[in-house]
């Protein structure tokens, strides 16, 4: 409804009980005055960008961001990915790795159709229209990829 983007700009935060997501990402507790945060990287903070729904409605909106304002080409859509969410181009390395990903989801999900139906409809935001449930999934698990890099949550 109207409120669906509110859940993560208005969190209701009690002086003492910290939101479970902002616990895992170190937010303080606010019981005493903290100068500089702590910075932990935790497999809790890893499994909340992987499995909480928000992340994972983040990731296939960013698919389909990248599906639909992008060029065919994936070189040309993971490039965009890369500079949406890490704000650089990707090492070759790292563009050869990626693409080596999503041609292995892409794979995955072709298999596996209903699978992709499901990761493609995840979340309670409007689909964006004439998209291929195959590729929204592929490249969803493409940008839940990006969006767990600690180059991306982490600012140094």
């Amino acid at each position: 409804g109207g409120d669906l983007y509110r859940r993560s700009l208005y969190t209701y935060w009690k002086r003492t009980v910290t939101h479970p997501t902002m616990l895992a990402f170190d937010a303080s507790t606010r019981e005493a005055c903290t100068v500089r945060p702590a910075r932990t990287n935790t497999p809790l903070q890893a499994l909340t960008l992987m499995n909480d729904i928000t992340f994972a409605e983040a990731a296939r909106t960013l698919a389909e961001r990248i599906l639909s304002e992008s060029a065919p080409a994936n070189a040309t859509r993971l490039r965009q990915a890369f500079l949406l969410t890490v704000a650089r181009p990707p090492r070759p390395e790292e563009q050869t790795i990626l693409l080596e990903s999503l041609t292995r989801q892409r794979a995955a999900f072709a298999a596996n159709p209903e699978a992709a139906s499901q990761l493609a409809a995840t979340g309670e935001s409007p689909r964006r229209k004439g998209l291929n449930d195959i590729d929204v999934a592929a490249w969803t698990t493409l940008a839940s990829l990006l969006l767990n890099l600690d180059e991306t949550i982490s600012r140094e």
